[in-house]
């Protein structure tokens, strides 16, 4: 049980007795050393399988500790989350402690939340729905009673969704249409639980005679909730094993909080503590900036951080990719991951992780038309969103009724109209204050807003229904079957995950921190969220951002205050780091630049190209083309055959700015047609040698691979 360990993770193992806080930082193999300080207990005959309860928080986690354990030889442990633990207990015990059977448990609160509203005589659009349901759980696991939330979210100063009487209001019949209706909700398994074990001495007494050993995972997310459950489970006793990293908290605004982890041997004066900082799972390079992050930190937690030490081989500098704009950051992205999927890069060890949702659609769009395969994590695809598919509706019944819409002016231009549509469905000028589902929206609406606005820069005279033939070709393609493709997640969603290689994109004032955190440690949470970005990298780390939102805007952004000392250019690391800043800044193809590395010109008039359609054609859209109208005519209609064959969209094969790029430089190898954007490694292994014979006027040209 011990061969293998290094000497910290050893220490965890033999510790066996007696109060252990582990802290324990990314990939320093925590869940190796957790489960084999079990096995090894039970091996040792220390520690029976059933008298240890180990619990962490999400079923993936519990489930893989389950799989180690039984490899391990102690298969009989029990590993659960929080909740699962708990209901287990409840069902046991109700009959015993209350009598008859435990009230049913309700999957989804959101309708009885929207019940509750009714009754209070206040209204709740859907996403404000969402919101009040997210602090309804909040309160509860941060043991607060409706007549007390008003009051403790001043103190604490949340940003509430709504009114925080009328939440208060809304909560507390809630909670009577529970009563009146015998339901319960989750959180109420952990509070009926907690109440059953303060009331019921004999059936606390119970449990302990059960669990004698108790080890916690990721123990700086426990809510004040789990932390009296966990108190009650031990009871006198200390025979408690946490692990966990303050370094990584950033589910706050869920009721996480580290306290309990860094005040555990306040708590335990008698703990033994070990430090796990040998990183297995990123380079020396990525962990670097990872303590060069956290070591600018402020606060209590940034006291307490761990400075990593990498075991790994030397791997590349990180790299820091200033853009022009977004849709040339999403582009370059895009590029340099075709690049690495065909330097051997496996598509499902590669992610792009942003802020915010919304910010997805743009790199799906790039993605599709890279032809590289993706996966969203933890949200709906940008055209799956409920609020986006309303607002098609929305513009497509507009378009349809032309002048005839009281909300369109045909005097006002295309941008003005999708703002005019859309404001009917939530979309304001100012973004409202806050975070939550209402913002959410809000960011989805103004990604189509930022559409519009680019899409009549490109075709001038675009009508709405124009836009909604794109909005349809867009959705279309994004439809399209992927399977082992590049994640595309939230920071929040890659917690406890890991790739080859992580693009973190966006990285702006504004987006991060994002606009809404205001106090201190608000900033520092978003410092640690980057952080965790950071270390889901094993090899490669590509760090970007974008000076202006859209093509020829302004270049008033600025990167990330938290990059500042650590890209090149920005400042001394100070004393944390060895070395100072590492890596380098590249300037994205998008981005005007001086130096031998010119901008791109417009191979026609000499016009520097901003735009991502101009610069694929490598000319200005209103220059004249030397386009052969023939080989384009062949090559759309070729590409039919091919969307037919494959039941896909045109769009998937090749978009129209390719197929016109391709007929103006009429390549004659692969390597020229490779040079074209929007033919990847992938398309051109596919389709290449079928569009080279009909660029060689070979008639019909050959067909594609269809697998």
């Amino acid at each position: 049980m011990l061969d293998g360990l290094d000497p910290e993770q050893r220490e965890v193992a033999l510790a066996l007795n007696g109060p252990v806080c582990v802290l324990a930082g990314a990939g320093t193999g925590k869940t190796r050393a957790l489960t084999h300080r079990i096995a090894y207990g039970v091996r040792a005959g220390i520690l029976q399988p059933a008298s240890v309860l180990a619990v962490t928080f999400t079923n993936r986690a519990a489930g893989e500790m389950r799989g180690r354990l039984r490899q391990l030889g102690a298969g009989g442990v029990q590993a659960r989350t929080f909740h699962s633990a708990a209901l287990r207990q409840l069902q046991f015990f109700w009959p015993k402690a209350v009598g008859g059977e435990l009230p049913r448990l309700l999957e989804r609160k959101v309708q009885l939340v929207a019940e509750a509203a009714a009754r209070c005589r206040i209204r709740l659009d859907r996403n404000e729905l969402r919101d009040v349901t997210g602090e309804i759980e909040w309160a509860k696991v941060t043991q607060t009673v409706p007549a007390d939330y008003p009051a403790v979210v001043a103190k604490s100063l949340r940003d509430a969704p709504r009114d925080p009487a009328e939440i208060g209001q809304i909560y507390a019949m809630y909670e009577q249409l529970k009563r009146d209706r015998s339901v319960i909700d989750f959180e109420d398994v952990l509070l009926l639980t907690v109440g059953i074990l303060q009331d019921r001495h004999d059936i606390a007494d119970q449990i302990r005679r059960q669990y004698q050993h108790f080890v916690v995972d990721e123990y700086q997310d426990v809510s004040p909730l789990q932390q009296r459950l966990l108190d009650l489970w031990l009871g006198d006793r200390d025979n408690l094993c946490v692990v966990g990293d303050a370094g990584q908290t950033i589910y706050s605004f869920t009721g996480a909080t580290p306290d309990h982890l860094l005040n555990f041997r306040t708590r335990h004066p008698g703990a033994t503590v070990v430090k796990l900082v040998r990183d297995y799972r990123s380079t020396p390079q990525v962990v670097h900036l990872a303590n060069g992050l956290l070591g600018q930190a402020r606060g209590r937690a940034a006291e307490h951080r761990l400075e990593l030490i990498s075991q790994r081989d030397p791997g590349p500098e990180p790299v820091y990719t200033e853009y022009a704009d977004e849709p040339a950051e999403a582009e370059g992205t895009a590029r340099r991951i075709r690049d690495l999927i065909a330097a051997g890069v496996p598509a499902g060890e590669i992610a792009v992780l942003y802020r915010i949702n919304a910010q997805s659609e743009v790199y799906e769009q790039a993605l599709a038309d890279a032809g590289v395969p993706y996966q969203l994590r933890g949200a709906e695809r940008f055209f799956e969103r409920q609020e986006v598919r309303e607002a098609g509706v929305a513009l497509r019944g507009a378009a349809r009724a032309g002048g005839n819409d009281p909300l369109l002016d045909d005097s006002e231009d295309l941008p003005a109209q999708v703002r005019a549509v859309l404001s009917t469905k939530g979309w304001t000028t100012e973004p409202p204050a806050g975070s939550g589902a209402v913002r959410d929206r809000w960011e989805s609406l103004a990604a189509l807003v930022r559409l519009a606005e680019d899409f009549a820069r490109a075709k001038p005279g675009a009508t709405l229904s124009d836009l909604v033939a794109e909005l349809d070709e867009r959705a279309a393609a994004q439809h399209a079957p992927t399977v082992q493709g590049v994640t595309l997640a939230s920071l929040h969603a890659a917690k406890g995950l890991e790739w080859d290689a992580v693009f973190l994109v966006g990285l702006t004032e504004g987006m991060l921190p994002i606009t809404y955190a205001k106090t201190d440690e608000q900033i520092e949470e978003e410092r640690r969220l980057l952080y965790v970005g950071v270390t889901r990298a094993r090899v490669h780390l590509t760090l970007s951002w974008a000076l202006s939102r859209s093509p020829g805007g302004r270049a008033n952004r600025r990167p990330s205050r938290f990059l500042q000392g650590l890209r090149p250019g920005s400042g001394s690391l100070g004393p944390v780091g060895s070395g100072g800043a590492s890596g380098s800044v590249e300037r994205g193809s998008g981005l005007r630049r001086r130096g031998p590395r010119g901008p791109v010109l417009c191979r026609v008039c000499g016009a520097t190209l901003t735009e991502a359609g101009a610069m694929k054609l490598m000319r200005c859209e209103d220059c004249p083309s030397d386009m052969d109208e023939g080989l384009y005519e062949r090559l759309r209609d070729w590409r039919s055959e091919q969307a037919r064959q494959l039941g896909q969209p045109a769009y998937c094969v090749f978009t129209d700015k390719t197929l016109m790029a391709i007929a103006e430089r009429v390549p004659a190898t692969d390597g020229e047609l490779a040079s074209i954007s929007g033919v990847g490694v992938r398309k051109l292994d596919r389709f290449g040698a079928a569009v080279l014979a009909i660029c060689a006027g070979e008639e019909g040209g050959t067909d594609g691979d269809e697998d």
